[in-house]
């Protein structure tokens, strides 16, 4: 049995057509007018950061994420001219990431350009990509919103291994992917892959002394990210028992945690050295042992 949230009805795929008189008449649209709309520019009131706590937990959170008011606030430019010029990494609060990563999201559902309104304030770009990582890591309680908030960071995490031809992607991507993620294998499993491929090896013993002391910390970090994600997935999907209710937001979250993992394999400069550590944590065969798989809301899951 499914246990569903009845905080708001689920949307038909045709609501979520717009019209110009619905568009003219949406408080999003007002607030557009008076604070980042092009045609307005001359008018805005000064940036306020209130606004935006206000957007993302009326308009997106409280919403279950509702297609029709995310499609609103990207047909307004929310992103390019209001959330990104604006973000500031010290400042940012968890609302200002999430909104800029359902706005994200939600550009590539519609495949239109991404990536152009990032050139503008790039130097903030790391320290977003970090935040996003450090969120896709909490322990809160599972609560619906919570686990839709960390699909949504699962899906542009997805998104950002997906463009590793953009440069301002793969400057943040590479390091979670690259040979030092193997610093979080076990001592021998380690060596005896590395004694496989001799150039790797000598590779590895060069990236050992590169490395800074005073970034040791942040390095290592990185290195286990991909690995503690996998613990936290696993510690997920070990929740879900063999009968009872279950929360369709947490099947979701197991189905796109695989949908990354099968796109970091699919993908030849992240499966290389990733395949070895997924195959370390054994997440596969733990899939294929766990609840969901039995039960009749994992057929999507066990595909």
């Amino acid at each position: 049995m499914t246990k569903k949230d009845s905080s708001a009805p689920q949307e038909k795929g045709k609501a979520t057509t717009i019209t110009v008189a619905q568009i003219n008449a949406d408080r999003i649209n007002l607030l557009a007018n008076q604070y980042w709309a092009p045609h307005t520019a001359s008018n805005h009131d000064t940036y306020n950061p209130e606004i935006i706590e206000d957007i993302y937990f009326k308009e997106i959170r409280d919403t279950r994420h509702s297609v029709r008011r995310i499609m609103m606030l990207e047909f307004s430019q929310y992103l390019e001219n209001y959330l990104w010029p604006n973000y500031r990494r010290e400042t940012a609060s968890h609302a200002h990431m999430m909104s800029i990563v359902f706005m994200l999201n939600e550009k590539f559902r519609e495949r239109v350009s991404v990536w152009k309104c990032f050139e503008d304030n790039s130097a903030e770009f790391p320290g977003f990509f970090q935040q996003c990582l450090e969120s896709c890591l909490s322990n809160e309680k599972p609560t619906a919103t919570f686990m839709r908030e960390q699909t949504a960071l699962l899906l542009f995490l997805n998104h950002c291994f997906n463009s590793m031809e953009v440069e301002l992607c793969r400057e943040q991507a590479k390091r979670l992917v690259s040979l030092t993620m193997w610093s979080c294998l076990q001592p021998r499993r380690r060596e005896q892959e590395l004694r496989a491929i001799p150039e790797w090896k000598k590779f590895w013993k060069k990236l050992q002394k590169r490395d800074k002391p005073e970034m040791k910390e942040k390095l290592e970090w990185e290195r286990h990210f991909l690995q503690k994600l996998m613990i936290k997935f696993m510690g997920i999907l070990d929740s879900i028992s063999i009968d009872g209710e279950i929360s369709e937001d947490v099947i979701r979250y197991c189905e796109r945690f695989l949908e990354l993992l099968i796109d970091l394999e699919a993908l030849l400069p992240t499966r290389r050295f990733f395949n070895t550590v997924l195959d370390d944590c054994h997440l596969v065969v733990r899939c294929h042992l766990s609840n969901l798989a039995k039960r009749e809301e994992g057929k999507l899951f066990t595909q």
